[in-house]
């Protein structure tokens, strides 16, 4: 790539962010200042008190991850899975019905809710 392509590329990505920045704020500042103050009895907010804030929720609450949280619990449920799949594959066709019985006892709550088991399918 040319030198000048990646400059100009670099700097069209830094407007995009700080064009993206500013909106958030803006409309962060419009949304507070538009409730809060008059259901609340909180004060208005400038534009960078309200950046603040964003940053202040991202920190506290996670937000604009995308996927990653939700990968996260994606990937330990699969290991889980797979764990007990590992497990219930050393069991005997009996010990494998006393468990399935076991937790079918152990799961409270109305009957639809209940997973079926694949043979009475």
């Amino acid at each position: 790539m040319n030198r000048s392509f990646r400059l100009l590329h670099g700097l069209k990505i830094l407007l995009l962010i700080t064009l993206f920045l500013a909106v958030a704020g803006y409309v962060t500042m419009r949304l507070w200042n538009w409730l809060l103050p008059d259901l609340f009895n909180l004060p208005l907010i400038s534009i960078w008190q309200a950046l603040g804030l964003l940053v202040l929720s991202r920190i506290l609450f996670g937000g604009w991850g995308g996927r990653g949280h939700r990968a996260g619990w994606a990937r330990k449920r699969r290991q889980w899975k797979q764990q007990m799949e590992t497990r219930l594959e050393c069991l005997t066709p009996e010990e494998k019905e006393k468990f399935r019985q076991k937790m079918e006892g152990a799961c409270t709550g109305p009957a639809w809710m209940r997973r079926r088991s694949p043979e009475t399918e």
